[in-house]
């Protein structure tokens, strides 16, 4: 190990006491902690009644879907499948609650942008998760995103995003 003289000015040690210097600062002079962040999150019982009143409107308008709850993160708290729905319709609504939990839009919002901006096409690629397909919505609550609600298997995407908004004002019942 060679021999460093402490006379000799090493710019690299004074760059690194002066990146240092403050930061240490703050723990020896007392300054405050930081708080720790405090989220909202979906209650499982509230995830199960969303997915569960939006599959019970897409019956009884006589679509056989699926229903996904997610939380903040994209991961799934809620899925259902009706009885006679095609397989692919798990996926798909898990992707759209996905999208509108990750993206916090509708997903019907984020493909009329796509449409309307095709310059914004990559926005599909960006996750593999993501599907831009209406059917998939945001869940606030208080104004806070707490997770997404997508719907898979009606002939139309707008009919998947009616179901999935009655699971929403599901919400507003007590």
């Amino acid at each position: 190990m060679p021999f460093i003289d402490p006379s000799e000015e090493n710019p690299r040690h004074r760059t690194a006491v002066l990146l240092i210097a403050p930061i240490l600062s703050l723990f020896l002079l007392g300054a405050a902690p930081t708080p720790f962040p405090k989220q909202s999150h979906l209650p499982i019982d509230l995830a199960v009644k969303v997915a569960g009143t939006a599959l019970k409107k897409c019956l009884e308008d006589g679509y056989r879907v699926s229903v996904a709850v997610v939380d903040r993160e994209g991961v799934t708290q809620a899925l259902l499948r009706a009885d006679g729905a095609g397989p692919h319709t798990v996926q798909s609504s898990a992707k759209k609650a996905y999208t509108a939990a990750s993206l916090g839009r509708p997903t019907s919002d984020l493909a009329n942008m796509i449409k309307d901006k095709p310059e914004l096409q990559g926005l599909r690629d960006m996750d593999e998760k993501i599907l831009i397909l209406a059917g998939g919505l945001p869940i606030l609550i208080e104004g806070e995103l707490v997770g997404g609600i997508g719907v898979g298997g009606a002939p139309g995407g707008h009919l998947d995003e009616a179901c999935a908004k009655t699971g929403l004002e599901s919400l507003a019942e007590k």
